[in-house]
Parts: C-alpha cells; structure tokens; sequence
C-alpha cells in the first residue's frame, strides 16, 4: 500500500511532470496465499499433452513359455540363432520392455480456476507493485527510482525506438534493473536447452501502457522487459513465480484506467477481513482489556512428587512400618560399619605385635635346623 494518496508523474527526462490519484485497486488486501494458489493453477494452463508411443518396448514377437520349464513366465521372444531369442520382453523389468504406467495423453493437464479468484488474485499483485518491500524482496534494483509505483507521462506509450526506451528506463532509473536481468542470462540446466528453450535470465521490469503506439516494439528487445495492456492483466506477469511484488512501470493513462476497471463501474474491489489487521493494538487496546479477566496474582504450587523407594519420609506417609524397618536397618548397617573398623584395628594390633617376634623366631629356627658334624667329638654318635 502506497504511502500516500497522489502519486508522482514523471517526464521522459525523469523530472517530475504532474500527479495523480493512486487507484482504489493499489489499496487491495494482500493475499500471498491466494496469489500462489491461483498462480500454481493458471500455470498449468498452457501444457502440452504428451505420452510415450503405445507400441513402445512391445513392437518385437513375444509370448510366454507357459509352466513346467523352470523359468520365469514373462513373455520370450521367440525364434533362434540369435542372443535376443529366449529373452524376456514386454515387461517393465525387461531389457528393452515397455516403462510400468505408460504415461497418456489424456492427463488432466489444465485446471479451471474460480473468475472471483483469479480477480482477488490479481488485485492483490497489483496492490503488491505499490509496495516498495516487496518489489525490493522480489529482487528488483530500484535504488534509483523515485517512487512506486513508478508512473510515466503518456507519451513513453508513442516510442518507437528501443534506443529512446532505453533512455527512458535510465532517466526514472529503472535500467538497474533491466541491466540485472540481462547480466543473469546463462543457459539452462537440463534437456530444456535442446528444445529450443537453451537460455534463461531473471524478469526486468513490467511497461504497463493503455495504448500501443509504438511502446510494444520499443521495449521488447530489452533483457527482461515485458509489457502488458492495462485491459489484459495478467497475474503470470505481475506475480511471476507467485511472488508478489513485481516492478511496474505505468503510463499515465494505464494507472487512471485502473479505477475504471476496479471500484463500482467495474470488478469488484476485494474486501479485507481486518480493518485493522495490528493485533497488538487490538488486544492492548482498552476497549479489549476492559473486558478481559485480570492477571491471576498467585498460582497454585504443585509440590514435586517424591519417589518412596528413596526418599524416607514418603515412604512413611505411604507404610509407617516399611519406613520403620528401613530406618532399623540403616541403623543396623551404621553399627556394624563402626563395629567393623573396631574389630579390623584389633587385628592389626595383633600382627603388628607377632611381628616384632618374628625376626628372632626366624633366627632360632635356622639355628636349630643346622646339621652338624656327627663325628666332629670323637663319640660317633653314641
């Protein structure tokens, strides 16, 4: 939505020749969904049928061998003294077999699509193009340019020569974008670039003029440029992609043509279902707050639930005796930890005591376990 009611015109030359009013049409809801809806539909429109040929994979000789023989029952190709006899056919799975769901040419290929909302659709792209956040979000180089929606004196609908439109474009600075357009040219990624469609570049802006007095083939030859007549807008052209927000520039005449196209002499202008769509404001304003409940000042709080299996005192609340016994036994564990440091200590009081013993234990046993000499005093032993 433009930001104010008139809106400049500028001269050839880019300097600013007069004003006028901005069409109820450019005050439209904005409707991406819609928009894209009606888009993806209309853009089926222009499809050609096609299919793969009915005697594709089935043009050679071929039946089936039947049961009994240890093979497959897909039909062979019949004959001898060749590889191809034996062979499977007509299968999907086969060599050379037809494709699984042969594709037709009685496809739905086109969509019908409500008049009413193909006009919604439309009048919410052309309130898309007063907006400068989306023409810029689209992409557009509109640095340079006055205003949007960018409006042109009538006489741009009698140039001839796509040099003077040239010139055009550069005084309301709109070749920025037209540059952009032909700098993005590159060739196609796929099998489209051998069907004569071998190259592919981004939308310049849209010359939407009321009268062809040249216009048409002064502009055409630029990268990226379309035109449209006011009287055939088309939403494939204001929303290509279904985004909304295309560059336009206008003739004087096309823009005020638009009221009596859209508004009570002609289409229907769609309504929108806010007035005011801010629902900030709307909830914090006192009309809503007045009626509302206050803010609650204390809440509930909820105690954690405690697990029993661990936790004593709610295991009490649940079996006094369990808790009880478990507190015993607790007890019962701590008393004999103590009692079993006590009794550990007295035992290595107790080692450490034979100890000292030891050394001259050892001493003696190794004294008497000597042998000595049995004839060593004469007496032989006796």
């Amino acid at each position: 939505m433009a930001a104010r009611p008139l809106v400049s015109v500028f001269s050839l030359a880019g300097e600013k020749a007069g004003e006028t009013s901005l069409p109820a049409v450019m005050t439209a809801p904005l409707r991406p969904d819609i928009v894209q809806f009606v888009h993806t539909n209309m853009n089926k429109n222009h499809r050609q049928a096609f299919s793969v040929s009915v005697r594709a994979g089935k043009t050679v000789s071929a039946s089936s061998w039947g049961t009994g023989r240890a093979v497959a029952r897909i039909p062979r190709v019949g004959g001898g003294g060749t590889s191809r006899s034996g062979q499977g056919a007509f299968g999907n799975m086969c060599r050379g077999g037809r494709m699984f769901a042969p594709t037709k040419t009685w496809r739905k290929w086109h969509r019908k699509i409500n008049t009413t909302q193909k006009r919604y659709a439309v009048a919410s792209a052309l309130a898309a193009t007063a907006v400068p956040a989306l023409v810029m979000a689209r992409g557009h180089k509109i640095d340079d340019v006055p205003e949007i929606p960018l409006v042109v004196d009538d006489s741009v609908e009698s140039t001839k020569k796509t040099s003077a439109a040239k010139d055009v474009l550069a005084a309301v600075g709109a070749l920025d974008d037209v540059e952009k357009a032909g700098d993005s040219k590159k060739i196609r990624a796929g099998k489209g670039k051998a069907r004569n469609r071998r190259y592919v570049l981004r939308r310049g802006p849209l010359i939407v003029y009321a009268n062809d007095d040249g216009v048409e083939r002064a502009f055409r030859n630029l990268p990226g440029v379309e035109l449209c007549n006011v009287s055939r807008l088309n939403l494939l052209q204001l929303a290509p992609g279904g985004h909304m927000g295309r560059f336009c520039v206008w003739s004087k005449s096309a823009l005020e043509s638009l009221d009596s196209i859209y508004g009570d002499s002609g289409k229907g202008l769609p309504e929108p279902q806010m007035d005011n769509a801010d629902l900030a404001r709307i909830i914090n304003s006192d009309e809503v707050q007045s009626v509302c409940k206050p803010a609650k000042a204390f809440n509930k709080k909820y105690l954690r639930k405690k697990n029993a299996v661990k936790n004593v005192k709610a295991l009490e609340k649940l079996n006094p005796y369990a808790a009880a016994a478990r507190i015993a036994e607790t007890r019962a564990v701590e008393v004999r930890a103590k009692s079993r440091s006590a009794v550990l200590a007295k035992r290595r009081a107790g080692r450490k005591e034979k100890k000292q013993y030891k050394a001259a234990g050892q001493a003696f046993y190794n004294k008497v376990s000597q042998q000595g000499d049995v004839c060593e005093d004469g007496q032989f032993g006796l």
